[in-house]
């Protein structure tokens, strides 16, 4: 989302715990868009890092499992959150996406390769042009809605939708923060914009708890 700001992708490659990691896009959610996949490329060529690619309507010679399992960064891209989740589960990714998290594989993304991870999520892509609750692949509990400060009707649909309970507590952020899981637990929130924040949003007694979470602005954190 921001070609011009490297800051989230550079903090993806630092937690692969490798010194050139292996990192594959996965653009199935915006059916393997040329012009996204390039985009990929050219941004990650510059990093110390070997991109690579999947494309389920092309998928790589050999076995998708053996090809998805000597990555370290799995990033996955933004578009239909609900194609992206018939198509992998119609290939097995899905089961084989599991099974490279348990392994230490990084599982990241932006928009739809946010949701996807979540038990739910809040997106557009069930009907067009109306945001609905999404039942996701469920590696992390709860929900999550992206784009809370990028779009209008992103944080008001959010919070009527948990307070309603028809998306379970979870989390929210502004465009540029990434929230960073390890082992199902949130352990931090990092940003590339210095006002960017990420939020608890919670239902109790029929009324929205949205908390602010402590999110590290990483240009601060490069400069000290």
């Amino acid at each position: 989302m921001e070609p011009d700001n490297p800051l989230l992708d550079q903090y993806i490659l630092s937690v692969a715990g490798v010194s050139k990691p292996k990192v594959c896009f996965v653009g199935t959610a915006s059916g393997d868009a040329q012009s996204y996949i390039d985009g990929f490329y050219e941004v990650f060529r510059n990093f110390d890092s070997i991109p690579s690619h999947l494309s389920l309507f092309k998928p790589p010679a050999g076995d998708l499992r053996s090809f998805v399992l000597q990555q370290d960064v799995i990033y996955v891209g933004g578009g239909s959150t609900r194609n992206l989740l018939v198509l992998w589960k119609e290939w097995g990714l899905d089961l084989i996406l599991k099974e490279a998290l348990a392994s230490g594989v990084v599982l990241a993304g932006i928009s739809a390769g946010s949701i996807c991870w979540f038990e739910q999520g809040l997106t557009d892509s069930v009907k067009t042009g109306e945001l609905h609750p999404l039942t996701c692949l469920g590696f992390l509990k709860g929900s999550n809605c992206p784009h809370y400060d990028g779009e209008p009707e992103r944080r008001p649909a959010y919070q009527r939708f948990v307070r309603e309970r028809m998306l379970k507590d979870g989390y929210a952020a502004d465009d540029g923060v990434a929230l960073h899981f390890i082992e199902s637990q949130l352990a931090t929130a990092v940003s590339s914009r210095e006002s960017a924040k990420a939020y608890s949003v919670r239902e109790r007694d029929g009324q929205i708890e949205e908390t602010p979470l402590e999110t590290r602005y990483l240009a601060a954190v490069a400069a000290a």
